[in-house]
């Protein structure tokens, strides 16, 4: 096959499948190759200690794109405020637990999600969740 053919042949598939990033010229942002969801922080008991939780959950992707890896945060409302992150990768849904729980505050979960095409590459391409404040 020459060069040529190989060549309409790739641009013709990178096109057909989104990855040139052309799209209508109208001011929004792109829309993610993958889509996830934040959970509402809430309040848990495991192990008779009370903690608080928030879920980052896959929803799907748009071909060629697969889930790379979540990321969920929870953290307590306030200038000296500590949060705490976890991470799952895969389609896996990512939990985080957040303690001590002080009976009153106001936590704030964020998280975000991403999606690949190559096994050995993560894109720049995730959605951003949040944040969600909630007074527990």
């Amino acid at each position: 096959m020459s060069r040529v053919a190989k060549a309409v042949l790739v641009t013709l598939f990178v096109a057909s499948s989104g990855l040139l990033g052309v799209g209508p010229a109208n001011g929004q942002p792109p829309q993610p190759a993958c889509g996830y969801t934040l959970s509402p922080p809430q309040v848990v008991n495991t192990g008779g200690v009370s903690k608080v939780t928030a879920t980052v959950s896959f929803l799907a992707c748009g071909a060629p794109f697969r889930p790379a890896m979540s990321v969920a945060c929870v953290h307590l409302a306030g200038p000296d405020s500590q949060g705490q992150c976890t991470q799952a990768r895969g389609p896996g849904a990512a939990q985080v637990f957040f303690e001590p729980y002080q009976p009153g505050g106001t936590y704030i979960a964020s998280g975000r999600g991403c999606g690949k095409v190559f096994e050995d590459a993560l894109e720049p391409n995730c959605q951003m969740l949040g944040p969600i404040n909630v007074t527990l």
